[in-house]
């Protein structure tokens, strides 16, 4: 399936087609998402933007195939990924998704070292591979040397760069990031988002982030709005 991009014949990494979602039934029902559509190039790195509760969440989570939609369907390299069965789903976000949260969520007594291979060990990493990958991970966001330090050890920044390590330490082809620098700095916010542009100029990744910080959408390739339910791509 080839879909025009941009004036381009590229198949969309993943791509949502008539996405609804809808929360509760009845006068109670809350429609987060109306007949929403995307396409994602690969090799991007693009922003989400709305308001509070705009659906930007979850977007990202049916993208990640955390969530199925109420309707429409969700396509990763032109395969419905809601047409396959939860052992499926499970296996493509092991081995071809990463995803990176607002909160750090790492493991407070490992070390940055142990937290990414603990990561790659879920991946199902063979143990042969899994030093190899973790230390590459690391020295990528520049954490090398402060991969034995522990997260209370380290400033914001550096622990949000822990997380970015392992979500790409088992080589994904896609990023998925929910408000990575929301809890950081302006500083600390744009060594993430110069990580973000390293990984898609030198690694090909494909990287999608929520935020509400208009210095990040100056960075990004591309930004689309979600307004009432729908996505409108900006120039």
């Amino acid at each position: 399936m080839t879909i025009p991009y941009r004036g381009m014949d590229i198949e969309p990494i993943i791509e949502a087609v008539g996405i609804t979602r809808t929360f509760g039934k009845g006068t109670a029902a809350v429609h987060a998402l109306r007949g929403a559509n995307l396409r994602i190039a690969p090799g991007r790195l693009v922003a989400l933007k709305g308001r509070s509760g705009s659906g930007k969440t979850t977007l990202l989570n049916m993208l990640g195939s955390l969530d199925r939609p109420t309707e429409g369907a969700i396509y990763f390299n032109g395969h419905e990924l809601t047409g396959w069965s939860d052992k499926q789903r499970n296996e493509w976000r092991r081995t071809q998704l990463g995803l990176i949260f607002q909160s750090f969520a790492l493991v407070p007594y490992m070390s940055a070292y142990e937290n990414v291979e603990f990561g790659l060990r879920i991946a199902g990493v063979a143990s042969s591979k899994r030093r190899d990958y973790a230390e590459q991970a690391l020295d990528f966001v520049g954490l090398k040397p402060r991969m034995k330090h522990r997260p209370f050890e380290m400033s914001g920044g550096e622990q949000q760069r822990v997380a970015i390590a392992r979500a790409i330490a088992h080589r994904p082809s896609l990023l998925l990031a929910d408000e990575p620098t929301a809890e950081l700095d302006s500083r600390m916010g744009l060594q993430v988002m110069k990580v973000f542009k390293d990984l898609v100029q030198q690694e090909k990744m494909t990287i999608i982030l929520t935020t509400h910080d208009p210095a990040i959408m100056e960075i990004v390739d591309q930004v689309y709005a979600l307004e009432d339910g729908h996505i409108v791509e900006e120039a």
